[in-house]
């Protein structure tokens, strides 16, 4: 299978941005000229993240996402602030092609598997965000934990068994942040992402950490990370690396990917 290399734009108040931990937040331009430039450049998938929607208990934008959508020939994934049917539903209606849901999926599970019927799986993402908890004199392995609001507030839900659980209940997919790594440019947490990617049978996307092409790879690699697809943000907004330069240069090194060549914006 090829992997697949996805650009994030993280908006607030209509403007992409990237800080570390979701704080010390820089501004990184226009949501619509960003995705547009993706695109062109050739990405596999585009994810529209609304960061605060719901630690602000707000409905997502749709207004950009319906802006964004006919500017792009990719898919688009949308997230954040989605808490009913009918979010998801007015979201598709407005050109996502998946929806990515997160604390509803924490707090009412059913909510995906009525999601995925009333969908399809494909449709749906469930959103993951995790936080390595302090280790025990005892504990064989690390043990993290699942994290919701933007990682503000402790769920008591063990990240591994809650992944297994979204994929029995029929998520098509599973976009994995550590929010340890998130804007550090120190890496993706290769253990957590390595694991979930080996005990679930749906895609895992790799989240949080990358500085470096290198990191990508080690996302996507076997016995690395094995994601099936790599997320990342600051190093494409701020012009270190381009989409056909990530994927060079993890064709080099033996990663399958889609060449990026041949994409046309509208």
């Amino acid at each position: 299978m090829k992997r697949r290399i996805i650009p994030c734009l993280d908006v607030k108040n209509g403007r992409v941005v990237k800080g570390v931990h979701f704080k010390g937040l820089r501004d990184a331009g226009d949501p619509i000229e960003a995705a547009r430039a993706y695109d062109r450049q050739g990405a596999d998938e585009l994810c529209l993240l609304d960061i605060t929607a719901t630690t602000e208990g707000r409905e997502t934008f749709v207004e950009i996402v319906r802006s964004v959508a006919p500017q792009i020939f990719c898919p688009l994934t949308v997230g954040g602030g989605i808490r009913r049917e009918d979010d998801v539903r007015r979201l598709l209606n407005a050109g996502a092609d998946k929806v990515a849901i997160n604390s509803a999926a924490v707090s009412s599970p059913p909510l995906i598997e009525r999601l995925a019927k009333r969908y399809g799986s494909q449709a749906i993402v469930v959103a993951v965000d995790v936080r390595r908890m302090p280790a025990l004199p005892r504990d064989e392995e690390p043990l993290y934990e699942v994290v919701i609001h933007g990682g503000s507030r402790g769920t008591g839900l063990e990240a591994l068994r809650w992944c297994e659980q979204v994929a029995e209940l029929g998520a098509g997919e599973i976009l994995l942040t550590s929010m340890d790594k998130d804007g550090t440019r120190d890496g993706y947490d290769l253990w957590i992402t390595r694991e979930v990617a080996r005990r679930v049978n749906i895609p895992v996307i790799a989240s949080g950490g990358v500085g470096s092409l290198e990191h990508i790879r080690q996302g996507l690699a076997l016995g690395e990370g094995e994601a099936d697809a790599a997320l990342a943000a600051s190093i494409f907004h701020f012009g270190l690396y381009t989409i056909a330069q990530t994927k060079q240069y993890l064709t080099e090194r033996g990663i399958p990917v889609r060449p990026p060549e041949g994409r046309r914006a509208a």
